[in-house]
Parts: C-alpha cells; sequence; structure tokens
C-alpha cells in the first residue's frame, strides 16, 4: 500500500498564505519500493544543496538560512520516514516550518526558491491523483483493492471492515427471519445488507476521509444501491464495476477501475469547459492572463482551471498587473504559479490540468464570480 497523505484543500491554503524571505519547495520522485529510499535520499540532499546555493547568492539572514538547513537535514535523517513512501515526494520549508506530502503522482524533481510556496504541481495530485480505491463488495466478501498507476494493484488491510454479511448481523444467513420486527424474505434481506453496508462504510472512513482518493463500487444489485444510500464519502464515483466481485482478482478490478478514473477527470473538464462557456456568455469567463491575474488579485474568480506545464516567469504586482521576465530566479516567482496561489487564498476552485483541455490556448481560462 502506498503511504499518501494528500493535502487538502484548507491546507493549500494555508501554505498559500506563507509570504516570507527563503521559501523552499521541494519536487521529487521516490519510487514505491523501500530499496528506492536510498536514491530518493540522496535526491534531497541534492536538491537542498541548490537551494541553499540559491538562498546564499540571495543574501538571505543567516540565522533564517540556518533553520532551513537544519530542517531539511532532520528529514534526510529521519528513518523512520523513508520506510514509508508514494510516488512523490513534496516539501515545502521556511525559517519558521517544515510539511511534506507523500504523493501517489509521479512528478518531476524541482526546486524553487522564492519569497512563496510553488503549489502548482501539487494541485495536480488534487485535482487528478490518478490512484483509487476499489471496494469489491458482495453478501460474502468485502474487500478494499489499491489502484497505482505502474504498480501491481493489492488489498489493503483495513481494520474492522466485516468479513461478510452474516456473519456481520450475527445470522447463518441474512435470509433467516429477523428477531426484531420479524422481518423476512427480500424486506429482511434488505434490512440486512444495509447494516453490512453501514459497517463497511464505517470501517472504511479513517482511511479514506480527508484523502479525495476517488473510491470505485465493484458489487451488483441490490448491493449497489444499497451501499450508495448509505455511503459518506463524498470521493465515491457514480459508475460501479459491474459483476460479482468474487469472480475478479485485485489486477482485473485495476483493468476495470481505469476508463471510470478516466471518466472522473474527463467530466470535470468537461463540466468546467460547459461553464465556461456558459459565462462567457454573461461576460464571466476570461483566458487572457492579465486579466486572470487582476481578477485574482480581486478576489473575483470562481473557478480557475490551468495548464500544468506551463511556465511563465515573472511577477504579479499587489494590483494585479504582470511583469514578464526571461529568467527564473528567486525574486520571479512564476505568473502562473501566483495567480493559482491568489486565487486559492480567495477560496477560488482549482483545476489542474493539460494544456489540450483548457478552453482556449492559453495558460489558463477562470470563471469569475462578478464582472471586473
Amino acid at each position: 500500500m502506498l503511504h499518501v497523505d494528500i493535502p487538502s484543500v484548507a491546507t493549500i491554503r494555508q501554505l498559500a498564505e506563507v509570504q516570507a524571505p527563503g521559501c523552499v519547495s521541494i519536487y521529487l520522485p521516490t519510487g514505491t519500493l523501500p530499496s528506492d529510499a536510498a536514491q530518493a535520499r540522496i535526491e534531497l540532499k541534492n536538491a537542498r544543496d541548490e537551494a541553499v546555493g540559491i538562498l546564499r547568492e540571495a543574501e538571505l539572514e543567516r540565522g533564517r538560512l540556518g533553520l532551513i538547513t537544519e530542517a531539511l537535514d532532520d528529514l534526510i535523517d529521519d528513518e523512520n520516514f523513508w520506510i514509508y513512501q508514494a510516488r512523490s515526494l513534496a516539501v515545502f520549508v521556511d525559517g519558521d516550518h517544515l510539511t511534506s506530502f507523500r504523493l501517489p503522482n509521479e512528478l518531476s524533481s524541482r526546486v524553487d526558491v522564492s519569497d512563496r510556496f510553488l503549489l502548482k504541481p501539487l494541485l495536480r495530485t488534487v485535482t487528478f491523483a490518478q490512484t483509487a480505491f476499489v471496494l469489491a463488495l458482495s453478501q460474502n466478501a468485502a474487500r478494499l483493492v489499491e489502484i497505482v498507476p505502474d504498480t501491481a494493484a493489492e488489498t489493503v488491510t483495513v481494520p474492522d471492515l466485516p468479513t461478510d454479511a452474516a456473519s456481520y448481523v450475527g445470522k447463518s444467513s441474512i435470509k433467516d427471519r429477523a428477531p426484531v420486527r420479524r422481518l423476512q424474505g427480500s424486506e429482511g434481506q434488505k434490512v440486512r445488507l444495509r447494516q453490512y453496508a453501514r459497517g463497511v462504510d464505517q470501517a472504511l472512513r479513517p482511511l479514506l476521509t480527508g484523502s479525495g482518493i476517488p473510491l470505485i463500487l465493484a458489487t451488483t444489485q441490490p448491493l449497489d444501491g444499497i451501499y450508495r444510500s448509505v455511503n459518506s464519502y463524498q470521493g465515491l464515483a457514480p459508475r460501479s464495476i459491474e459483476g460479482n466481485p468474487e469472480d475478479l482478482s485485485d489486477q482485473q478490478l485495476a483493468e476495470a477501475a481505469r476508463p471510470i478514473l478516466d471518466e472522473i477527470y474527463a467530466q470535470q473538464v468537461q463540466d468546467f469547459n460547459d461553464r465556461f462557456a456558459t459565462f462567457a456568455s454573461q461576460g464571466r469567463a476570461i483566458t487572457d492572463l492579465s486579466d486572470i491575474a487582476r481578477a485574482a488579485t480581486a478576489g473575483a474568480i470562481d473557478v480557475i482551471a490551468f495548464d500544468i506545464d506551463a511556465v511563465v516567469n515573472g511577477t504579479v504586482d499587489e494590483q494585479g498587473a504582470i511583469a514578464i521576465e526571461d529568467a527564473d530566479t528567486a525574486e520571479n516567482y512564476g505568473v502562473v504559479d501566483e495567480i493559482v496561489r491568489r486565487a486559492v487564498r480567495a477560496d477560488a476552485g482549482v483545476l489542474a490540468v493539460r494544456a489540450a483541455d483548457l478552453p482556449a490556448q492559453t495558460p489558463a481560462a477562470a470563471l469569475l464570480r462578478f464582472t471586473l
């Protein structure tokens, strides 16, 4: 099982609020096997050295530089931390705090030093994690399978997960007559299946809550409808894997889950583009980067979609005016990155996409709460 800790929107917003000299953002691939940890630690050491070199050139105050270096060294030397990894690691450190996230996406290595954190790659993980859980649910069995790109699917151990419907409700068969209200037949069976489904949902809560990872249901009727009626997790996919999951291996479930994951992402993109067309007719949809920067500064953005690969070096001033520059330095933090940061601070929805998914050939597109 991957050891992921995907940040919540509230956590990302907290990171977006940070603005101080010497903010270091590090992204690096870590691999999923314990044997990959040694190489990942070496890469983090190299990233530390690169960041420290940039901070020295920028003449960061020596005491603050020392605190940043010490925090990174502590993480590098933390043996327990490196035992459990996902596919990528994101580290954010200034002179006051170090925050790290183990992510299911495979992100490219990057070191960024500025007076604010680089959050754009992190937001891709929140938008489309490319990993999922499949709940294989039948009357006779329940198992949770983790789906990860380029890695074999595997069953996850879930404490207190009911093993089957009959034993969970204390019966030899869910068709037995119920001691309360003397329910029997199909009515009594549905009552017991609902109790079973509720027990499964409760067992999954500690693992799923706050993770943001999609949950895909693999089951048949009537359990499909029954489980959905008691489900408490917002990330449950609208479409299920059809057929008896007892007949499907973990890998077969993973193969069946991939198209559903693609559908979830495609629907997010389609919903944005449909709304963009509607908002455009109201004068509340924009694609010009200068306009988007001013809107983000004014807190006018409702939702922003941006090209995860777009790089526009430069700065955005306090009024939202853009200044484009040729090089990436510790003083210029990237225009798209800053626009997204300001949008996040104003509680805007954020969608990190590929260029082809945007409604126009531009680094970003935004829906406005009000016209400017």
